[in-house]
């Protein structure tokens, strides 16, 4: 090989290597260099709203200072066509993201599940929405427009808007930060039909009580106690109550009504409040569950001792268990004996 054509070799070569170089450098910078700015964090989220269009995707991502490179960006996303394939969501970004990972992610989809968590700190429909419209794009309208609709309430799940409180058992429910309210309501009726098997619900039909009715009672039996042998108990005295046409006389129902969810003490004023779940001035049952109902607690209605007693108290010892009695004498003894342990407490609401 000559001198001349080593040259041209050379420079070939030297040429194919900084052109080489170039291309690996543009795909450094378009495709694998991270392209984001967490401002220190781990992660961030970015929420893509229903029917949002590539340039309101663009709009979240900048309005929200995720992305460093704005034409690196949008130059891989128009080659990837990002554009047609939009999905409302809650996306995590993740620092050391690049472009090609990042539009991956929103084409397919791989959305960040919303975990909904309800328990005991819920106490009410009101609560409810509240709850779900700080946690998912569906606003609080919407919510309660699905809770009112009498219709669709009593065809999709038998319930009304006074006792659609009954729908929503405790547990994490996950869901599409996007979901709709038809989807949301689906998700929580499945919960609801695993709970409420057949084995449940014949045993709702032996003791006489439809779905909402065994729910309501679990509802004011599990705001009594948290005790299971002690839950099966109390409901066979308000079950007792109830077939002797007795009111309910349940404290519980006085702390929904008065929306005191948290004293310890209920008052003769609280009794003076005019409403359904006044269970000392209304006979049978309030109109609904006075709060989200476990599994305990439907088992405890389901499978309720049967006894003679028609009264309980707390025992003054604040053991959570109660004194059972059949006569009022004996109950105002136990009644009396709780009432002054309080009082030695200092517990006065």
């Amino acid at each position: 090989m000559s001198r001349a054509t080593k040259k041209i070799f050379r420079f070939i070569t030297l040429a194919f290597l900084v052109l080489a170089g170039l291309v690996g450098y543009w795909a450094y910078i378009n495709l694998y260099k991270p392209n984001v700015n967490l401002e220190g964090k781990n992660y961030k989220y970015i929420y893509i709203k229903t029917n949002s269009s590539y340039e309101d995707v663009l709009s979240e991502l900048y309005g929200e200072n995720v992305i460093e490179n704005h034409k690196t960006f949008e130059w891989m996303a128009q080659k990837m066509d990002l554009d047609k394939n939009i999905h409302p969501g809650r996306f995590r970004i993740s620092d050391g993201m690049n472009n090609r990972q990042i539009i991956i992610m929103l084409k397919a989809n791989k959305q960040e599940k919303v975990k909904l968590t309800l328990n005991s700190q819920i106490h009410n429909t009101e609560e409810l929405i509240e709850y779900l419209d700080n946690k998912l794009e569906l606003d609080a309208d919407a919510i309660e427009d699905h809770l009112k609709d009498d219709v669709v309430l009593e065809k999709e799940y038998g319930l009304d808007p006074d006792n659609v409180f009954a729908l929503f058992l405790p547990t994490t429910y996950e869901v599409s930060w996007a979901v709709s309210s038809d989807e949301l309501f689906t998700k929580f009726k499945e919960y609801f039909d695993s709970v409420w098997n057949k084995q449940r619900i014949e045993k709702a039909k032996k003791i006489g009580y439809t779905i909402p009715q065994v729910m309501t009672i679990a509802s004011i039996v599990q705001s009594e106690s948290g005790i299971s042998s002690e839950q099966e108990k109390i409901a066979g005295v308000y079950i007792n109550r109830l077939k002797k046409d007795m009111p309910l006389q349940a404290d519980p129902t006085l702390k929904f009504a008065n929306k005191n969810f948290e004293v310890q003490r209920v008052t003769n004023a609280d009794k003076e409040i005019d409403s359904p779940y006044n269970t000392y001035r209304y006979k049978g049952l309030p109109p609904g569950p006075i709060c989200l109902v476990y599994t305990q607690a439907i088992n405890a209605v389901l499978n309720y001792d049967k006894h003679n007693y028609i009264f309980f108290c707390a025992k003054p010892d604040f053991s959570g268990f109660s004194d059972f009695t059949a006569s009022y004498d004996q109950h105002l003894r136990c009644a009396t004996a709780y009432q002054k342990a309080l009082d030695k407490k200092g517990i006065h609401r």
